[in-house]
């Protein structure tokens, strides 16, 4: 899908064929503005992702399922509710994904003390599915690392630091 920057941008420098264009200011322009960086880190990070997710195909869970499972698994129980926030989707849509995880063995639904809420809780099954898929995905990308310097290595290391600092002011 192609963001609004690709839409604004001249054919000739947006995006092709899923990879990122790498955008600098030349020698003795202007420096990137915050609206610049922002916009190569979104597209920078949903193409990391895309390339990633890939690997997700050989847990045999579709992405809405698995992305579900994954809030269970990392971020803890949830009501229906609350999950359907999480993901941004509406409580009968939330239904039907966390039915199919139930079926698989995935999760399962436990009242609440008071009787009245249902919490879904991913299973080992769910839980150790969700941990392999991480791993794959993080062997895939320390794979592609390898290739870089120790010193560009270093760089992306500081610049996760920097990364997780702006995380906490959104």
């Amino acid at each position: 899908m192609a963001s609004v920057k690709d839409k604004n941008r001249p054919a000739a420098e947006a995006s092709t064929a899923g990879t990122p264009v790498k955008h600098t200011a030349a020698p003795g322009a202007a420096p990137l503005t915050p609206v610049d960086v922002a916009d190569q880190l979104h597209s920078a990070a949903i193409h990391l992702l895309r390339r990633l997710r890939v690997r997700d195909r050989e847990s045999g869970i579709g992405p809405a399922q698995l992305s579900a499972l994954s809030v269970l698994v990392f971020g803890g129980p949830r009501s229906l509710g609350e999950l359907a926030d999480a993901e941004q989707v509406r409580a009968p849509t939330m239904s039907r994904i966390a039915s199919g995880l139930q079926r698989a063995r995935l999760i399962r639904r436990q009242a609440t003390e008071d009787g009245r809420r249902i919490r879904l809780t991913a299973t080992a099954k769910g839980t150790k599915i969700m941990w392999e898929g991480r791993k794959r995905r993080v062997e895939t990308l320390a794979t592609a690392l390898a290739s870089l310097p120790e010193n560009e290595r270093e760089q992306l290391r500081e610049a996760i630091t920097l990364l997780q600092r702006v995380i906490r002011n959104l």
